[in-house]
């Protein structure tokens, strides 16, 4: 399936052109694809995210970027979340439903909001924020950016409800992803692997069962690296090398950046009498298991 979102330009570095989105718009994705405001779309690289605050770093080579694009697009300016005031008038662009860019227009409605399942306290606003709108900035009156606009938390129940993940919150992180080196694909004959059948524990899940959310280990393979680093059944894996997970489709997404013989940390929660413990493994990754014909 093919999904849509929205994202900001916000640095350069030698080699690549940067840009921030929500992680729930990259999570999973097998390819990546950015498509600039002069219509050319290119392959993009997910350089770094962060699950709990639902933020993505993703990279584009500038040695591939024409100068037609270059000239038509530029790198955004921050503004300060922290100065936001109720009331302010703002401005949200994104790419809504996948019709291309929008814009909508509205006020802080009110700052600081708590929701489940993001760890930053958020900013709501009655400026419309849609499915595809996910990524993208939501602006102050001089045209910085104050937010990253977030549909993840929209409802068909509700009107005028939209939140954004506050920029000034965040600036650190993003610095941090920013500066993670860029992975790329492995070829699957040299792909490693961890040797498990698993299945999604998502948010709602979590909350309902009081479980941790991640990818819960269902089975071990013939010569699991999983099961020989000392990893347990109905365990869930929380973490890979550093990187947080949420569901079993973005643990197998990652896995495509690691090639075998590779030795990686993996955290899991362990069940202790009903009480889950967290547990960290080294694990060298293994070949794909062959398949009977």
């Amino acid at each position: 399936s093919e999904g849509s979102g929205s994202g900001i330009i916000i640095d350069t570095n030698e080699s690549e052109l940067l840009m921030v989105t929500n992680n729930h718009v990259v999570s999973g994705a097998e390819t990546v694809s950015v498509c600039f405001i002069d219509g050319a779309v290119y392959e993009a690289n997910v350089k770094g995210t962060d699950v709990d605050n639902d933020l993505a770093i993703i990279s584009v080579n500038l040695k591939d970027i024409s100068d037609e694009t270059m000239n038509s697009i530029k790198i955004a300016t921050i503004g300060n979340s922290d100065e936001l005031k109720v009331g302010e008038q703002v401005v949200a662009i994104g790419n809504a439903l996948g019709y291309g860019q929008s814009v909508t227009t509205g006020i802080i409605s009110a700052k600081d909001r708590i929701v489940s399942t993001n760890t930053t306290p958020l900013i709501q606003t009655d400026a419309a924020i849609n499915p595809g709108n996910s990524g993208g900035a939501l602006l102050n009156m001089r045209g910085e950016v104050i937010g990253i606009n977030s549909s993840k938390y929209a409802s068909t129940e509700v009107e005028g409800m939209g939140y954004a993940i506050p920029i000034s919150a965040v600036e650190s992180i993003l610095e941090e992803l920013m500066n993670q080196e860029t992975k790329e694909k492995v070829p699957e004959e040299r792909r490693g692997y961890l040797g498990i059948s698993c299945q999604t524990i998502d948010s709602t899940t979590a909350a309902i069962y009081n479980v941790p959310a991640g990818a819960y280990i269902t089975e071990f393979s013939d010569k699991s690296a999983a099961e020989a680093a000392g990893m347990e059944l109905e365990s869930i894996i929380v973490k890979f090398d550093g990187q947080s997970i949420s569901s079993a489709e973005e643990l197998v997404a990652l896995l495509e950046y690691y090639e075998k013989g590779t030795e990686v940390e993996v955290v899991a929660m362990i069940d202790d009498n009903g009480e889950y413990i967290e547990k960290t493994y080294s694990v060298v990754l293994g070949s794909q298991p062959k398949t009977e014909e």
